[in-house]
């Protein structure tokens, strides 16, 4: 019946069902490449040029939308993080507790990139991402929106809280090591696959165990 639920949106009817939808909002999609994925968008919401970036995927062997986004976090912002963590580790480590409540109160999946010895604790917040599914028998604009609004929001939060504590900072995006020691893994593996003549070509396998920001994010956006 038309103006119920609609059924299940599948296959080109659903990805021209979405491309609508962000038009429609002015969000200006703009396809990636993607192996992992039957598509990928990057959009700024709010729309126009203060927005922040935003990945909307549908991945392969997957019956859901996942949005994520992430935030780098200021080289001078870092610096004061590391002054603050020198001349009060538990009061930092107090901050950065603070911080992974705000995310986890704000309903969305996150994960954040923390530098310096992981053992002790006394790094900078170096870079964080928030993300969020909507699985398909469950997807229709008004999901889509409010979930963009959703992450958008626990952004806004977490940076707020860094420019309270740790001011406006230097211009330019910090260092953040997980993504480095990524890289490097990254590098290796790929060595490791074209020195084996006998291995097949995989199919792009998908990590459940983590944050669905984590297996998604595409770029680095300050």
């Amino acid at each position: 019946m038309k103006g119920a639920h609609s059924p299940w949106i599948m296959g080109d009817d659903l990805h021209a069902t979405l491309l609508r939808w962000l038009n429609e909002e002015q969000l200006n999609p703009k396809p990636q490449d993607d192996e992992r994925a039957l598509v990928h968008w990057l959009v700024k919401y709010p729309p126009g040029p203060n927005g922040h970036a935003f990945n909307i995927v549908h991945p392969k062997g997957r019956d859901l939308i996942a949005i994520s986004s992430m935030t780098r976090v200021d080289a001078g912002q870092q610096n004061e993080m590391k002054e603050h963590s020198k001349a009060d580790i538990e009061q930092w480590q107090d901050w950065v507790h603070s911080i992974r409540l705000s995310l986890i109160d704000g309903g969305v999946d996150w994960g954040i990139h923390v530098g310096g010895d992981k053992s002790k604790g006394d790094g900078p917040l170096q870079a964080f991402n928030v993300s969020e599914p909507i699985w398909l028998d469950g997807l229709s604009k008004n999901n889509l929106m409010q979930a963009l609004r959703r992450l958008w929001l626990a952004k806004l939060g977490v940076i707020h809280e860094i420019k309270h504590n740790y001011g406006p900072g230097s211009g330019e995006p910090g260092p953040v090591d997980d993504f480095e020691r990524k890289k490097k893994e990254m590098a290796r593996e790929k060595s490791k696959s074209k020195s084996s003549s006998t291995q097949k070509d995989s199919e792009v396998e998908m990590d459940d165990s983590g944050s669905f920001g984590s297996s998604f994010d595409k770029s680095e956006w300050a």
